[in-house]
Formats: structure tokens, C-alpha cells, sequence
């Protein structure tokens, strides 16, 4: 998180005309929560929350959202050029038919920082196309607006079998709910898995749904005469530790091998084994955050049996050592 000692990250909500009511709200519901623990303040002064989130519009009046009642911004759009993050949430305006943005919001888009990080939620992904921000980059919007994305911007790799792609100076998502995992996928990069999961139970949702898992499952319930993949996901979290393999799921939901793989990916959009590995870097993370254990520990903890293995895993997910990352997001550090 680019972060300034002293002052929260300033979180610029850019809210457009015909704006979905559901997304709007979102950066202030996980950003603002009560879950998120303040910098520690130093004797006699007050707290320091990690964000500060302001919506704003474009001509600072009111705007009309897609359930067709008014929000009213809560600050100036002067703010935007202050923004550490700006979040452009979904729109049903003509943007999104015709891929052309009004010369005013070019303008103020504009006045951003070139260092500001720009969040898409939805069909905001046609507003960060619009401005080239997504030129030659993997994207994501809403997958039932797929086609009219790749007809305004064919410069844009789009990818709509994901849920959100991260640039880290650029992040998209798909459609409503994505946001909320682009939010918590956020909140883990900036301030670590602790965080994010406190944030995640608060507003009762999965802490967690990877990026890369498929934004639609064609058939997310088993039918009656299947048994499906819950039990042993539960079963395999609780035994993390142990040398699991895709064999010895199929056995514990009393399966053939072929038949659980299948079930798995119908059940959660990605595969038993990528489920398996995330789930492992999820658990060390989590041990690195809240625990003085040795990375060899932690590595045999979550199942990666040596800390060569871990190091490897944790640098591909999040970019660093389990050294480096522990440093970085010690939930008790100063």
C-alpha cells in the first residue's frame, strides 16, 4: 500500500451517473470496517486508520444509480487529485454502448496522480479502458458485457473467465460480488490475510475467492443423488499440516479420482489442486502474520513440508520471502 506515516491511504470513490447502487457502497463497507486496526497511535494522539474513503461525482451533485434513487457525494471531486486509490464502480450509462467517455470526466480523470492505483468494479472496467489505463493488459469486466468491451477496446486483452486481474497499479473485477473479492484481494495485499479474514467474517462473506476462479460455475449445486466437494474442503482446511494429494480427497467424499476432479471444478470453478495450494499459502501467511514460529514450522504447519517449498509458493502468490512478507505484515508490529 503506498502509504504516508501519519495520514490514512486516501481511498477516491468516483461515482458516475446510473452507478450500481449495490457497488457504490462497497469501498466504504470493507475499507471503513470497524474490523480494520488503526496504526498505533503514539502517546496523547489518536488513531491513524489505514484508510480514509470520500465518494465523490463528477460535477459534485448528486447522481441517479441504478436502483434510481439519488446519492449525494460526501466531498468536493478536488479530492480525486489527492487519491492514493481511485475505485470506479459498474454503470449502465451510454459508456458502456458506446465506449466513449464525456470530455469532463477525461478532464478530471486527469487531475489523478500518476502514482494514484486505479480499482475498476464491473462495467467500471469500460471507464479505465477508456482512459488507456488498460492498453495491452489482461482485464476483467461482467461476463454478459463481453462483447461489447472487445468491440470498443480490441487493445485490451480481456478475460472474462476471472474474477478480478491485478496489475497492481490497475486492478479489475467482475460484476457486483467480484468487488467484494477485488476489495479483500486489496486488503490482503495492503495490510496482510489477518486483516482481510477479520474484515471478510464482519461482513459475512468468503474471506477469500482466488482471482483467477471462473466469475459463473454451471452447476454450483450437486444434484441429490451426488455428494459434493463441501465436506472434504472442510475436512482438508482442518489438516492442512498433512501430506494431502488429490487421491486422498476423492477418498474422503467417496469418490473415484475423475469424479471428484470433476465435482471440484463444478462446485468452485477451479481445480482441487490450485484450491489446495492456495490454501496452504493462506495458512502460512496467516502463521507469518500472527506467530514467532520458525519458517520451517510454518511451512510443515501448512503443509509445504520444508521451508524451500514454502519460500517458493509464497514468492510466486505475493512476491516475497516468508521473512520479507513477515516483516511486512506483523499484526503486531509498530
Amino acid at each position: 500500500m503506498r502509504h504516508v506515516p501519519g495520514r490514512p491511504h486516501l481511498v477516491v470513490v468516483l461515482a458516475l451517473d446510473t452507478a450500481i447502487a449495490f457497488e457504490i457502497g462497497l469501498p466504504h463497507r470493507f475499507l471503513r470496517a470497524g474490523a480494520l486496526e488503526p496504526d498505533r497511535p503514539g502517546p496523547g494522539t489518536e488513531p491513524v486508520p489505514p484508510y480514509d474513503v470520500r465518494l465523490v461525482t463528477l460535477d459534485d451533485g448528486p447522481v441517479t444509480t441504478s436502483a434510481g434513487y439519488a446519492v449525494l457525494p460526501t466531498h468536493p471531486n478536488t479530492e480525486l487529485a489527492r487519491a492514493d486509490t481511485v475505485v470506479v464502480p459498474g454503470i449502465n450509462s451510454d459508456i458502456v454502448e458506446t465506449g466513449v467517455l464525456p470530455d469532463e470526466l477525461r478532464r478530471l480523470a486527469a487531475t489523478a496522480r500518476p502514482e494514484a492505483r486505479w480499482l475498476s468494479i464491473c462495467t467500471g472496467a469500460f471507464v479505465l479502458a477508456a482512459l488507456g489505463k488498460l492498453d495491452g493488459r489482461e482485464a476483467t469486466t461482467h461476463w454478459c458485457h463481453v462483447d461489447a468491451f472487445r468491440r470498443h477496446f480490441p487493445q485490451v486483452r480481456l478475460n472474462p473467465d476471472v474474477l478480478y486481474v491485478d496489475h497492481g497499479d490497475v486492478l479489475t473485477s467482475a460484476g457486483n460480488a467480484a468487488g467484494i473479492d477485488l476489495l479483500l484481494h486489496v486488503l490482503r495485499s495492503d495490510l496482510g490475510t489477518e486483516a482481510a479474514n477479520r474484515v471478510a467474517r464482519g461482513a459475512v462473506v468468503a474471506p477469500w475467492r482466488a482471482g483467477g476462479q471462473a466469475q459463473f460455475i454451471d452447476r454450483p449445486v450437486p444434484d441429490e443423488s451426488e455428494a459434493g466437494t463441501g465436506a472434504t474442503r472442510a475436512w482438508v482446511l482442518e489438516h492442512l499440516g498433512e501430506p494431502i494429494g488429490l487421491s486422498d480427497m476423492a477418498r474422503h467424499a467417496g469418490t473415484s479420482v475423475r469424479t471428484f476432479t470433476r465435482r471440484f471444478r463444478e462446485e468452485t470453478g477451479e481445480t482441487a489442486g490450485t484450491w489446495l495450494a492456495r490454501a496452504r499459502v493462506d495458512r502460512a501467511r496467516h502463521l507469518l502474520e500472527t506467530t514467532d514460529l520458525p519458517v520451517d514450522r510454518v511451512a510443515a504447519a501448512a503443509g509445504f513440508g520444508t521451508g524451500a517449498s514454502l519460500r517458493q509458493h509464497l514468492s510466486a502468490a505475493v512476491g516475497v520471502s516468508p521473512l520479507a512478507y513477515r516483516r511486512t505484515y506483523r499484526s503486531d508490529s509498530a
